[in-house]
């Protein structure tokens, strides 16, 4: 299958219509392809700048009229959460995205199509292309379409960063491994207990970490080892 057709059919399996392929192609191409091909205006970087800032629109927008209670302050703080790299990455690997990407051979030795931080570059240069190709209310449709999980955690009060998934799709998808969790020490009164927790990744300790509750310490050390396993 020709690269052309292979996007058209990814674009029309995640429901997005379009009008000028060109845009998404560019949007999946990544500067080291750009560059190895001598093809140096065809990557995604001016497309991400476009839509990092078309995403901050959207999500300020949504935010402001969802929640009229709530000050500036926190909106700030909200709309920082909904679009950082953590964010970003999880609509990625729901996307299944690093597999549709150009990359140059670098990167792709070194996992880029797995890296969290090229894969949320790549996810607001797709920002920018659609709204390039369908205007700002098509783009505003598909963008919140996207985030509707993370919308919803929102609404329900339970926004977090889910660390536990993001290490867990970010290794199966880098090293075809599962992290393990295990707790390592508990202190305290039954009503009041601590728990540190650990978690390995291919016999390797990767991170550790502290909280109310297993789940929490578990949360807690995945967090620290996405820290450390992706810069």
């Amino acid at each position: 299958m020709q690269w052309p057709e292979k996007i058209q059919l990814y674009l029309d399996n995640i429901g997005w219509k379009v009008n000028n392929l060109d845009l998404y192609e560019q949007a999946l191409t990544h500067s080291s392809y750009a560059h190895e091909k001598s093809h140096h205006r065809s990557d995604n970087e001016r497309l991400e700048f476009l839509g990092d800032a078309v995403l901050e629109l959207i999500i300020s927008d949504y935010l402001y009229a969802k929640y009229p209670q709530l000050s500036e302050g926190k909106l700030t703080r909200l709309r920082a959460e909904l679009v950082c790299e953590a964010s970003l990455a999880r609509l990625a690997f729901g996307l299944n995205l690093g597999q549709q990407l150009r990359l140059g051979k670098g990167e792709i030795v070194s996992g880029g199509s797995s890296r969290p931080s090229l894969l949320g570059d790549t996810v607001e240069a797709l920002i920018g292309a659609i709204y390039l190709d369908r205007g700002l209310e098509e783009c505003r449709k598909n963008v919140l379409e996207l985030y509707k999980p993370i919308l919803l955690e929102l609404q329900e009060g339970v926004l977090c960063s889910d660390y536990k998934t993001l290490l867990q799709e970010f290794s199966q998808a880098r090293y075809a491994v599962t992290p393990v969790y295990r707790i390592t020490h508990e202190s305290g009164p039954d009503h009041s207990k601590e728990f540190e927790a650990e978690v390995i990744l291919d016999l390797n300790s990767i991170g550790s970490g502290y909280g109310r509750s297993k789940k929490e310490a578990e949360q807690a050390a995945a967090k620290e080892a996405w820290s450390k396993i992706t810069p």
